[in-house]
């Protein structure tokens, strides 16, 4: 028996022996492993946070170093995507530099902490490469201090000394089986690759909290050496190490891995739920010469909430409101109570609620005898916001990560109630965009996406236009909404067109479609063009869920910007504080084997917020011009969608 295992028994029998606080599921004593999973480090656990928290994680090993966004949709789903560098590894086609590798990572409680241990399941780089392609299932149990984490792996994580025959292999000879060519069909979806080889290895560790802040960690290491990544052949599997709590929210952890060498984790978390404050009512200061009504609109435009018209019949007072701030309208509704209640207005009050004078939902506040009490004038107002700003690009074969740090801003100019100028500006201040010099591959059937490289190039310390455009918004009829829009739509297309959606408060589903005449942008990001157009459009299905599992789903079938013609899937968890998580997946007539790698285009996107800012990102592992759709500011239903009860 080694040294390091005989550490690892001994520290076992001290710890359990010592120790009488239970950690469990606690955000503070868990923290991410190197491949950004709640877990040891490089092990995974059955330890979960709270749903809509998320993290970030940063590792730098030997040979491989790895970004990692981490987010927690639900209690019971741990799903993650990854960006590396391989150092030592050649690019195929580029050996000049290190070869990268990207891929999405999910985890699934199978069974919470009771008298028997917490139980999940995972699966790492889905659809991946088959470098870090990876299954588990692992058991988690705390005593006091300590945490103790058992589980089986598979594919990478399938390389213990002690490895015995899968079991699975007894229900079906399938399981036998794992390619070891799977990296040719990196981006594909692979089930009968999942949980099968003829051998599976067990793995063990446990991690200590020493106090608030100092967390010890230990594992037998079953991450196979002789895999596609060239690891140093380790003289022993013990990997440990330590993970210090900076702050609430920031972690760095140093480890001796396999005693081959030292690595570094720096990781950010934050659990949105928990650190966001629920919204509190403002009163307004009331002069001596208000009366009811005036107090009445003075608290809602305290509050972020616009008042449009009020009228009084005998039995209720009507008001038509209008607000942009809020995005639940359960907060708006505890508005609209209090300002009654420190008014002193005691009629019932029927609303008819509007944004951008669409009329989301009315309770039909007119009747024959109402009487006009208030009405706003129509009146141009002009907002604008400044902030710095930055631009990540990851997963070009020039480097691992490219970015610009920008000066960016967003202004909105009101012409009407329902018509608006909206413009994004930014000016570059640092980049290293210069360096994407190496061009795409053929596009097919169009090339409207993977020429990005020629757009960043001009941000070069510059002031560019990201979007000058005018909306129009109508409801002709009632749960029937039209919206125009016309200029430049987003870095690389001008156009304009329309979006029709019916949407009705009380039902948990919205259709609609919408139709773009559109011309590519020319790289100079200011209002000249190139001489591709096309004319894009989709018939879009929206659901909410309200059932066991809350999500919003949309399905959109239509023609993208290159021409194809195909499905996209979305499905996202949204949160009244307005943060939210989702994926989408995209199907086209274009073939697997002309979209190249990648088989088809897919990515994820998230809204989160970080330093009181939110940061709305989507990322794809590839940029391919299939399944491409135009960057909307928003939609009817990003409008609308905040006028239905969340889903909870």
């Amino acid at each position: 028996m080694s040294r390091y295992k005989n550490i690892l028994y001994l520290s076992i029998f001290y710890l359990v022996l010592f120790t009488n606080r239970s950690n469990a599921d606690n955000f503070n004593y868990n923290t991410f492993n190197n491949h950004g999973i709640l877990g040891l480090i490089n092990l995974p656990s059955a330890r979960f946070y709270d749903e809509g928290s998320f993290g970030i994680t940063l590792y730098d090993g030997t040979p491989d170093q790895k970004m990692t966004m981490t987010s927690f949709p639900y209690d019971w789903l741990e799903a993650s995507f990854f960006y590396m560098n391989i150092q030592g590894e050649p690019y195929p086609g580029y050996e000049y530099q290190d070869l990268k590798d990207k891929g999405f990572n999910f985890k699934i409680r199978l069974k919470e902490e009771g008298i028997l241990p917490a139980l999940a399941i995972g699966i790492n780089d889905i659809a991946g490469t088959g470098y870090f392609s990876s299954e588990f299932i692992v058991g988690s149990y705390g005593i006091g201090n300590i945490d103790m984490h058992f589980g089986l792996g598979w594919g990478t994580l399938n390389g213990s000394d002690h490895s015995f025959k899968n079991p699975l292999t007894y229900l079906h000879d399938n399981f036998n089986n794992r390619s070891s060519d799977y990296d040719q069909l990196g981006g594909k979806f692979n089930p009968s690759q999942y949980f099968s080889n003829k051998e599976v290895s067990p793995f063990y560790g446990i991690s200590y909290a020493f106090n608030e802040r100092l967390i010890f960690k230990l594992e037998n290491d079953t991450t196979e050496i002789s895999g596609k990544i060239d690891y140093e052949i380790p003289s022993d599997k013990i990997t440990f190490g330590f993970d210090y709590h900076l702050t609430n929210n920031f972690t760095v952890g140093i480890s001796n891995e396999r005693n081959t060498h030292l690595s570094i984790r720096i990781s950010y978390k934050k659990n949105t739920l928990a650190t966001t404050k629920p919204y509190k009512y403002k009163k307004s200061i009331k002069n001596p010469d208000d009366d009811k009504y005036t107090y009445f609109i003075k608290n809602l435009e305290s509050n972020g909430i616009g008042v449009n018209k009020i009228v009084e019949s005998a039995e209720n007072i009507g008001i038509e409101l209008t607000q942009f701030t809020h995005p639940s309208i359960d907060i708006i509704e505890e508005i609209l109570y209090s300002a009654k209640k420190d008014s002193g207005l005691e009629k019932n009050i029927k609303a008819d609620y509007r944004i951008a004078d669409l009329s989301a939902y009315t309770d039909d506040i007119y009747d024959a005898n109402s009487k006009l009490i208030y009405e706003r004038q129509s009146l141009r107002s002009f907002s604008t916001n400044t902030k710095f700003n930055i631009r990540p690009y990851l997963a070009s074969r020039e480097g691992f990560l490219k970015a610009a740090i920008l000066i960016e801003n967003n202004s909105e100019y009101i012409l009407k109630d329902n018509l608006f100028f909206t413009s994004n500006l930014k000016y570059s201040i640092k980049d290293n965009f210069s360096d994407l010099t190496i061009p795409p591959d053929v596009a097919n059937p169009a090339q409207v996406r993977s020429d990005v490289k020629e757009y960043l190039r001009n941000f070069n310390q510059r002031l560019i236009v990201g979007r000058a455009q005018f909306d129009y918004h109508v409801t002709p009829k009632k749960n029937n909404h039209v919206m125009v829009t016309a200029g430049i739509m987003e870095e690389m297309f001008s156009g304009i067109g329309f979006e029709y959606l019916y949407f009705e408060k009380n039902k948990n589903y919205a259709l609609g479609f919408e139709l773009f005449k559109v011309k590519k942008r020319d790289y100079d990001l200011r209002f000249g063009t190139l001489d591709y157009e096309t004319e894009t459009g989709f018939i879009n299905l929206y659901y909410r869920n309200y059932d066991l599992i809350p999500f919003d789903g949309k399905i959109s079938y239509g023609k993208y910007l290159a021409g194809d013609v195909g499905t996209t899937f979305e499905i996202s968890r949204s949160y009244r504080n307005g943060v939210k998580f989702g994926i989408f997946a995209s199907f086209t007539d274009v073939s697997q084997e002309d979209f190249g790698e990648g088989s088809f285009d897919k990515g994820i996107f998230f809204n989160i917020p970080i330093y009181k800012n939110f940061i709305n990102y989507s990322w794809r592992p590839l940029t391919k011009d299939p399944g491409a759709k135009l960057n909307r500011k928003h939609t009817l239903h990003d409008l609308l969608i905040k006028f239905k009860p969340y889903n909870e």
